[in-house]
């Protein structure tokens, strides 16, 4: 009899657990309703998960659900997004390349001369973020790989310093996604952050490629808020959706994004699959709208 009580019990506990959980998740999103949002999250989403939908119709959808900006946008784009009322959330210089980055010196010369010019630009449009990249390894050691991105960022930083502009370094995941790429662990972002010693150098922590790398998402967030300036999102595995079809819980992610002090900006970057991109988007901002 007790052994069936406890199995009782196990088995209505774990009921109530997920029908929690996916209540919590089961969000009403519907396109004729529109979302009422708490403002704890500057909410954001990035244009190239959206590339099929033109930027203006993008930005008005965007505007309309209640995001304060579009991530991730060449200069060439960013006239669009603001003369529509949105910000630029984080630009990237034209001619970017993942694999070709700051730890390689020879890489330095190219990528000064675009950043020179994209930061005064930015500044002058209001934007405060620019993307960068550590590169890939092939087959550098990280600590000479981390030290060359010192030395060829710094000019950069500082420059940055005198527009109110932060550079941002985006951790991805090597295992999956860009094989070999260098600034795929958190630690050593971290390291080069204390390296650079700069308010305006920070870390683009995106969920999606920590959770495939490390795990520990919420510790991580918690321990090392204060050299992160933006966050990205992303379902796992897959990196579609973030609903109740992926293993990681946004909910309790934003939670503690918004308990360790961010400030900045969150933004979007799962690849849509369902087939309605918008809604989908719309979703995942009620999902993170804690």
């Amino acid at each position: 009899m007790l052994m069936k009580r406890k199995k009782a019990i196990k088995l209505m506990t774990a009921g109530t657990l997920g029908i929690g959980l996916s209540s919590s998740l089961s969000v009403d999103a519907s396109s004729s309703k529109p979302l009422v949002l708490k403002g704890n999250i500057n909410h954001s989403a990035c244009r190239w998960c959206y590339s099929q939908i033109p930027l203006e119709q993008l930005t008005d959808s965007a505007k309309e659900i209640g995001l304060v900006g579009i991530d991730i946008l060449k200069p060439s784009e960013w006239k669009t997004v603001i003369d529509r009322g949105l910000t630029c959330t984080m630009a990237n210089v034209d001619g970017f390349s993942i694999p070709v980055g700051f730890n390689n010196p020879d890489n330095h010369k190219g990528l000064q001369d675009k950043f020179s010019e994209v930061i005064p630009k930015a500044a002058e449009a209001g934007i405060k973020n620019i993307i960068c990249f550590s590169g890939n390894r092939n087959g550098m050691d990280d600590q000479v790989g981390l030290e060359n991105c010192a030395v060829g960022l710094d000019p950069l930083v500082k420059l940055a310093e005198k527009h109110d502009v932060k550079i941002m370094m985006e951790l991805l995941n090597s295992k999956v996604n860009h094989k070999d790429y260098m600034c795929d662990r958190t630690p050593w972002g971290v390291k080069l952050v204390e390296k650079i010693g700069s308010p305006n150098f920070k870390l683009l922590y995106d969920i999606y490629h920590m959770q495939i790398m490390e795990g520990d998402i919420i510790a991580t967030i918690r321990d090392y808020n204060q050299y992160i300036g933006h966050y990205h999102t992303g379902g796992v595995p897959g990196r579609n959706e973030i609903d109740e079809t992926q293993e990681l819980y946004y909910p309790a992610i934003m939670q503690a994004i918004i308990d360790a002090g961010h400030k900045g900006f969150v933004a979007q970057e799962f690849v849509p699959a369902s087939g309605d991109p918008i809604g989908s988007l719309r979703e995942a901002i009620a999902i993170c709208d804690v």
